[in-house]
């Protein structure tokens, strides 16, 4: 367990200028089979660290939850959140006692107002308006 406030940057993908060999060629015996996906893609890290933003944020709040109350508040909380992750309601999509436990409870996201084509929200407005207000 860790103090990291940000997550840690990923492992660096090796491009082929650093993985040649004496010819100037990929070292595939080396360094594994060339991959042009990992070449291409160039994000610095930042996508990594916004995609483990909430697992570090998780993993600080769970060690100074250690720090202070002792080992037992922090794996009463894990255990209590498996206990809820594995018991989904039938009759929700979202998971509410989740929610409560991850300290979510307090933040609207996208995801609570656009509820995807499972919502009840018809798909032409202005034939549905037409039908409510026509005189």
């Amino acid at each position: 367990m860790s103090l990291r406030l940000v997550p840690a940057n990923g492992p660096k993908s090796a491009s082929v200028q650093d993985t040649a060999g004496t010819l100037g060629l990929h070292d595939t015996l080396k360094h594994g089979p060339r991959s042009i996906a990992a070449e291409i893609k160039d994000h610095g890290g930042l996508r990594q660290r916004l995609e483990n933003w909430e697992e570090t944020q998780d993993n600080l709040k769970l060690t100074m939850q250690r720090n202070v109350y002792g080992v037992a508040a922090p794996m009463r909380l894990l255990m209590e959140r498996k206990l809820v992750n594995t018991h989904p309601s039938p009759f929700s999509t979202s998971n509410i006692h989740l929610d409560i436990l991850m300290g979510r409870d307090e933040i609207i996201e996208p995801a609570d107002i656009f509820q995807g084509p499972e919502s009840n929200l018809p798909l032409d407005l202005h034939k549905e308006f037409e039908k409510r207000y026509k005189h």
